[in-house]
């Protein structure tokens, strides 16, 4: 009976491990810049969703880089560049961001991620609305 149990336990640790729900998921971002007129909304991909973590019982004997949990994060990405409407001259109208081709669960990469807790709410507009029709990527 205890190796029927341990069997199914192991069983359902690896697919726990297998079956994290970590994918692209559509995201509509709004970018503005004080100098411009208008804010540009962008329809895009991000990774989210949940990974399985562990939580370890001997926190006090570890050294903190190993106590950090997987996140959903970026496996495969490309960036586009878009140009954001009813900018003067003097002012560099262009707007790059990344967009999730693959995800993975991992250690979060603060080159291209960001890694916080709690996301500030800044995605809102204060000036009018344009929709992103065409960029292109650099």
């Amino acid at each position: 009976m205890t190796a029927i149990y341990l069997m199914s336990m192991l069983f359902g640790l690896a697919c726990g491990q297998a079956m994290s729900f970590c994918f692209p998921t559509e995201y509509m971002m709004r970018v503005e810049r004080k100098e411009c007129a208008y804010c540009l909304t962008i329809n895009t991909t991000i990774c989210a969703g949940y990974c399985m973590t562990r939580d370890i019982n001997g926190k006090l004997f570890l050294p903190k880089y190993a106590l950090s949990q997987d996140v959903c994060t970026y496996r495969d990405f490309m960036y586009k560049t878009v140009e954001i409407p009813g900018c003067p001259y003097h002012v560099t109208p262009y707007f790059s961001y990344p967009v999730a081709v693959s995800c993975k669960c991992g250690k979060c990469n603060t080159d291209y991620s960001d890694c916080i807790h709690e996301a500030i709410k800044t995605n809102y507009c204060t000036k009018p609305q344009k929709s992103y029709a065409v960029g292109f990527s650099l």
